[in-house]
């Protein structure tokens, strides 16, 4: 744990011990370990958020390129356009074709 053996660690307890005395300590140990066990906890679950988004992102590729591109529509024939003896639209009126 970060290159620090017992020795080391004796001699930071000694320290913390002198600096916040007796009364003190416990109190700070207890909320740096409930800090360190939330900091823990938080990591954990965006740890966890990063690998199922990449599994779905795994997923949704592995799907894209198993999966054949969609045909494209069939095209439409057009109709033959109206001539001019038949309306445009039913009810409308009819132009006068200049015969009488």
């Amino acid at each position: 744990m970060f290159g620090v053996g017992m020795p080391e660690l004796i001699v930071i307890l000694v320290i913390a011990l002198i600096v916040l005395g007796p009364k003190r300590l416990p109190e700070v140990a207890r909320t740096l370990g409930k800090a360190m066990a939330e900091f823990r906890r938080q990591s954990s679950e965006i740890m966890d958020e990063f690998q199922a988004q990449a599994r779905l992102d795994e997923d949704a590729e592995r799907r894209a390129r198993t999966r054949p591109a969609p045909a494209p529509p069939p095209a439409t024939v057009p109709s033959t356009p109206p001539t001019s003896a038949e309306p445009e639209t039913p009810g409308a009126p009819r132009e006068p074709t200049g015969r009488a």
